[in-house]
């Protein structure tokens, strides 16, 4: 027998590189888009509701993420995606409200920050890693930082959480088989017959075993026996 990929497994094969290839790109994206933004040094940048804006728009992801990993015949796959796109999204979200409020409050931090100072001390802050260089001043810089933390902590826990019971969800409403990203030909087939799911090679012996194909005069085939 020839060794070439069969369908499914290069249908599955596509769908992982797809899964990790778009995170990727629209984490590259994202900090292309935080670098060439302009500065918005203005007064609406030194209070709070850009933060609250940023969670509106965090949150919002994560349920529109939630449902469509339900729904998704890929949900494993597809929670994957979610929490490897949400990530740099808080980030990105955060390092430009830290950016803008520091170009117009420069008192905001115990050194003004520009675009890559921000990022560094937003990814220190989710980390926990506090090595203490960069540090909020004012109260409203205080009060960003807190949110930051609490909600980075809910993101890296609840969030986390959810989306893994979405995906298990999706995986019990397509019918596929328990465990984590199975890889192609590692003995977790899909459900076998289902019309909206390849069937891999040993959905087929299975399907043979249990429904012998039909020879002549319509008896089973016994592979030549009388």
């Amino acid at each position: 027998m020839s060794g070439a990929p069969t369908p499914d497994r290069r249908s599955r094969r596509r769908l992982r590189r797809l899964a990790l290839l778009r995170p990727l790109l629209i984490a590259v994206v994202l900090v292309v888009v935080y670098y060439l933004w302009p500065a918005n040094a203005r007064r609406s940048t030194a209070t709070l509701a850009p933060v609250v804006l940023i969670i509106a728009v965090l949150v919002g992801l994560l349920m529109w993420q939630v449902r469509a990993i339900s729904m998704s015949r890929a949900p494993r796959l597809r929670a994957v995606e979610a929490l490897a796109t949400s990530i740099p999204l808080f980030v990105v979200l955060f390092a430009g409200f830290y950016a803008n409020l520091s170009a117009y409050e420069p008192e905001s931090f115990t050194e003004q920050l520009d675009r890559t100072d921000a990022l560094y001390f937003t990814v220190t802050t989710l980390a926990t890693v506090g090595f203490g260089d960069i540090t909020a001043v004012t109260e409203t810089a205080r009060v960003a930082v807190t949110v930051q933390m609490v909600s980075g902590l809910v993101l890296l826990g609840v969030g986390v959480k959810v989306v893994l019971g979405a995906a298990e969800s999706g995986v019990r409403r397509a019918g596929l088989p328990a465990g984590w990203l199975p890889m192609a030909g590692a003995g977790a087939p899909d459900v076998v017959g289902r019309p909206d799911v390849v069937d891999g090679p040993d959905d087929v012996a299975a399907r043979d075993d249990a429904h012998p194909r039909q020879g002549e005069g319509g008896r089973a085939d016994d592979g030549g026996a009388t």
